[in-house]
C-alpha cells in the first residue's frame, strides 16, 4: 500500500511539473535559437535566447515573428529575429546610415559604423514601398504593424525589402540570458530601448 502511494505521489509530482512547464511555455517564455548572421554583432548564428511571449514591444525591442506572409520568399513557416525601428504611426527615414524616426535622429549605439554605413542606405518608407512593390504601401508605419531591421544591415533580409510586420505575427520579445554572451551585447538586446533618444 505504501509503495502504491509512493508511486502515485511521484506520478502526481511529475504531472504537476509538466503542467507548470506547459503553462510557462504558453504564457511566459520559451527558448529559441537564432539562425543566420542578420543580428550580428549582438546575436550570433545558433545562439540560444529566451523569448518572452507577453513582453511589451518598444522601439529597439528585438522580436521573433512568423515571416510567412510577410516576406514573399518565406513560402513556409519560418521565424525571423529582427529589431523594431518603427512603431505604428512612425515615419522612418535613412540618410547615409543615420536613421530618423519622426524626424528625430535616433541612437544606434548597439551597432558600429560599419553596420550603419555599409548596409542601411538612403530611403524613406515611401521610396522603399515603390522600389520593392510592398503589399502595404504607406509613408508611416500602419496601425497594428512594425518596421524592423536586422543589426547587420548589409546582410539582413528585413522590412526594407518586403515591408511591415503585422503585430499578430509576433511571437515574442527576445532576451539574452544573464549567463551567456557579454554584458554589452546583453544590454544591446535586452535594454536597448533605454537608449531610444536622439543623438547629440
Amino acid at each position: 500500500m505504501k509503495t502504491l502511494k509512493s508511486i502515485v505521489s511521484v506520478i502526481t509530482a511529475l504531472l504537476i511539473g509538466v503542467i507548470v512547464a506547459v503553462v510557462i511555455k504558453a504564457t511566459l517564455f520559451q527558448f529559441a535559437y537564432v539562425a543566420g548572421p542578420s543580428m550580428q554583432p549582438n546575436l550570433e548564428d545558433r545562439e540560444r535566447v529566451a523569448m518572452f511571449n507577453r513582453a511589451p514591444i518598444r522601439h529597439n525591442s528585438v522580436i521573433i515573428f512568423d515571416a510567412q506572409g510577410e516576406d514573399p520568399n518565406a513560402t513556409s513557416h519560418i521565424d525571423y529575429v529582427k529589431r523594431v525601428i518603427g512603431m505604428p504611426g512612425d515615419t522612418v527615414e535613412s540618410k547615409n546610415g543615420v536613421l530618423y524616426v519622426n524626424n528625430r535622429k535616433i541612437n544606434q549605439s548597439y551597432i558600429g559604423a560599419t553596420e550603419r554605413n555599409q548596409g542601411t542606405g538612403n530611403w524613406t518608407l515611401s521610396s522603399l514601398a515603390a522600389q520593392h512593390d510592398w503589399q502595404v504601401k504607406s509613408s508611416t508605419v500602419p496601425k497594428g504593424m512594425y518596421f524592423v531591421l536586422g543589426d547587420h544591415r548589409s546582410v539582413s533580409n528585413d522590412s526594407r525589402y518586403w515591408g511591415f510586420v503585422q503585430q499578430k505575427k509576433v511571437a515574442g520579445v527576445v532576451k539574452v540570458p544573464f549567463w551567456t554572451s557579454t554584458a554589452s551585447k546583453r544590454f544591446n538586446i535586452n535594454q536597448a530601448y533605454k537608449t531610444w533618444t536622439s543623438d547629440k
